[in-house]
């Protein structure tokens, strides 16, 4: 059901199953407080309990029902207003300075008009928020003890500019050369710094005690490259080959195939004709080898030794992204003229020796009329398969020549057959 039909149903549906609703859920968030106050493991005032909030729903509901002019609903709104003045009052009294229930309590009063006047999935979406922020309490708190103060400092920077400078961004392209535009530019840093980010906070701060296997499925949301030269250097010490590390490496490339599909639906969703079954069978293949990796190698929980590299959304990796992206558009569209498609073809495979996120953000964003888009999406196999082979290199390099020769040959044939795919293409 779509959110058109859900909304006409919940407009549609008879008073007394909105009022049902409303009690239900306002009956659900009194639990998920109480279980809240429970997790505190200490002595804490609360105004009221699991019907205490039932109730503030059940007025807020009828008070608007009765007049629709909100007039009786502020009157009830006052009233509550004072009872949680002289509850807090009290509160500080004892010590206490939280206002958490009595926010909730104020959101609870205005489920009766919400279920009026908007759709259900807009209620139904303030429930969700109010049930996750509260049972959220223990994942946060383990969060902000981990987390650097600088890291909040750049989060916010980076918040700025994502929703108040790039809007502000032209969106046409303003010098021939550059077949994009600054505001394609600034969305592509900010894309890529985005998913990037998520890999980073997910390996950093939510699996603080991670295996190998995770540590590569998420390094390889974050860089593939990066991840298996730290995993390599996990493996230097030890002569014997470590399927548990092996695995790690092979599901790096395996996200990195994923990683890169998402981006193709993202950008350039005409690609995905061209792209999508490719990408999809070499990414869950790979996972699927790394899988069977895993199941040879010893079931180790060690934590990495080593980090990858720091946060993305720092500005100094941000403007670097911008650098290269810009650099990877000049020279792609350069080669495209000069050489045509033969000519992007040795670009991508000279590309997947270094990192290749700016030229296939390059590929996406730019405009290319002598390369059609089999071409184009075929460049981005053969920089892959490329980047598969450094990352085997990689293996054998950082790490013991002995012990990951297995991983650098599986590597090698996942690249060979990624860049013979993309070549067919052109």
């Amino acid at each position: 059901m779509n959110l058109n039909m859900l909304s006409l149903t919940a407009m549609s549906s008879p008073l007394w199953m909105k009022f049902l609703i409303v009690a239900f859920l306002a009956f659900i968030v009194g639990l998920e407080f109480k279980e809240y106050l429970l997790s505190k493991q200490e002595p804490h005032l609360a105004i009221g309990s699991v019907r205490t909030f039932t109730f503030i729903a059940i007025l807020g509901f009828v008070l608007y029902t009765l007049a629709p002019d909100f007039r009786l609903f502020l009157v009830g709104l006052l009233f509550l207003g004072l009872i949680f003045a002289v509850f807090y009052h009290h509160k500080v009294k004892s010590g206490q300075v939280g206002i958490l229930q009595l926010l909730i309590g104020a959101i609870v009063y205005t489920f009766g008009p919400v279920v009026q006047l908007q759709p259900l999935w807009f209620l139904v979406l303030l429930f969700v928020t109010i049930i996750f922020v509260l049972s959220a309490r223990p994942l946060t708190q383990r969060v902000l003890q981990h987390m650097d103060q600088q890291e909040l400092i750049t989060l916010a920077k980076f918040l700025v500019l994502t929703a108040v400078i790039l809007p502000l961004l032209p969106r046409t392209v303003s010098a021939p050369e550059i077949p994009a535009s600054p505001f394609d530019i600034g969305m592509a840093v900010v894309i890529i710094s985005t998913i990037s980010y998520l890999g980073y906070i997910l390996r950093r701060y939510l699996f603080p005690r991670r295996g190998y296997l995770v540590s590569g499925i998420l390094g390889g949301l974050y860089s593939s490259t990066a991840a298996t030269v730290v995993l390599a250097r996990e493996s230097k010490d030890n002569p014997l080959p470590n399927r548990t590390v092996h695995a790690a490496m092979l599901a790096a490339s395996g996200m990195m195939y994923l990683r890169l599909m998402f981006l193709v639906a993202i950008l350039s969703p005409t690609y995905l004709a061209w792209s999508a079954l490719p990408l999809v069978i070499f990414g869950i293949g790979t996972m699927g080898l790394a899988f069977y990796f895993s199941r040879l190698g010893e079931k180790s929980l060690l934590e990495s030794r080593h980090e990858i590299a720091g946060n993305p959304l720092a500005f100094g990796t941000a403007f670097l992204f911008a650098f290269l992206f810009v650099l990877m558009l000049l020279l792609t569209r350069f080669i495209a003229q000069e050489f045509g498609s033969s000519g992007v073809k040795w670009l991508a495979f000279g590309v997947g020796f270094t990192d290749i996120d700016p030229f296939i953000m390059s590929l996406l964003k730019g405009d290319y009329p002598t390369i059609t888009g089999a071409q184009l999406s075929g460049a981005l196999l053969v920089a892959a398969g490329s980047n598969d082979i450094l990352k085997g290199l990689y293996a054998v390099t950082f790490g013991n020549w002995k012990a990951n020769r297995s991983v650098m040959a599986a590597l090698f044939a996942l690249g060979l057959l990624t860049m013979l795919y993309g070549m067919l293409q052109f």
